[in-house]
């Protein structure tokens, strides 16, 4: 039986008995063909294998998981966990894209991707999918993660450096990629980076300092939206692709306001929680339409 063989599995991984787990999928794979239910066993094959320190082996087992089910989400974000751990960070994103592509609301590879984005000092990347991640799962320990993160890359570059004087520095990073032509290469995101600086170093200024850190989160991300929808015809790349149309549609939508306060619902702030409480038909027809975004085919 594939479904107590599979769940057998399961169990001896949860245990720690990978060995025998395995075996286990080794025998289902062989007595169970092709049937769809063998997609989450290659999954705990993978995870075994993993388990083992066996990551080449683990990666195959994924491989020839997709091969079969190529749309399984899964697969492409145990891939991708795996490859975190081989320190093949490159290979990982391109998984975790996969992975959120066959499922837009897996938090845990919008999670993943918005770190490695972090890692990399891809400042509007990161905060694309770290905001993501917060439509998804705008409570619990992630979240109150993924938030304080998000409003650190929210600083800016700006720098307070005198009494009054703001520094705002220029990073690499922040320049990115050209082609041969002097084009943007894929995922160029200067011009909002430069836009996201200028507007962090306001948040200097006396008379923002009044306003409440959604105020100020929301007055940015509207900014951002703003310069990403003038920028879409000319960029390319997954980001630009993915998830630029979704905060682009959601400025045009008005729901900037109602994203800011669940982006912030893990805050513990009085005034968000009084916030979500009085707006219940808002966040409802936030999620409506979230629920319904049209997501990119051609990534797939």
């Amino acid at each position: 039986n594939l479904f107590a063989l599979a769940e057998k599995a399961y169990t001896q991984l949860t245990l720690g008995e990978a060995k025998p787990c395995v075996e286990n999928c080794k025998l289902v794979i062989a007595k169970h063909p092709g049937e769809e239910d063998l997609k989450t066993v290659y999954v705990t094959y993978g995870n075994a294998m993993d388990m083992l320190k066996e990551a080449e082996s683990a990666l195959r087992i994924y491989d020839e998981g997709i091969a079969i089910f190529p749309d399984f989400y899964q697969l492409h974000f145990n891939k991708g966990i795996t490859l975190v751990g081989m320190k093949n960070y490159e290979e990982a994103k391109e998984a975790f894209k996969k992975s959120m592509t066959y499922n837009p609301d897996h938090g845990s590879s919008h999670n993943a991707l918005a770190r490695l984005s972090d890692m990399n000092k891809k400042t509007i990347p990161a905060m694309l999918a770290y905001a993501r991640f917060l439509a998804v799962e705008p409570e619990g320990q992630r979240a109150v993660l993924n938030l304080e993160n998000l409003k650190l890359l929210l600083v800016g570059n700006a720098e307070k450096t005198g009494k009054n004087s703001i520094t705002i520095n220029i990073s690499p990073e922040m320049m990115g990629d050209t082609l041969a032509d002097g084009s943007p290469g894929p995922d160029n995101f200067m011009i909002t980076e430069m836009i996201l600086s200028m507007s962090a170093a306001t948040d200097f200024d006396k008379k923002n300092k009044k306003k409440t850190e959604v105020e100020r989160f929301q007055e940015k991300l509207d900014l951002i939206c703003s310069s990403l929808s003038e920028g879409q015809a000319d960029h390319t790349g997954f980001f630009w692709d993915y998830y630029v149309p979704y905060f682009v549609e959601m400025k045009e939508k008005g729901f900037i306001e109602t994203f800011s306060y669940i982006a912030f619902a893990s805050s513990e702030d009085k005034k968000v929680s009084a916030w979500i409480k009085e707006n219940n038909a808002a966040i409802k027809s936030f999620y409506t339409w979230s629920n319904n975004f049209e997501w990119s085919d051609k990534l797939k």
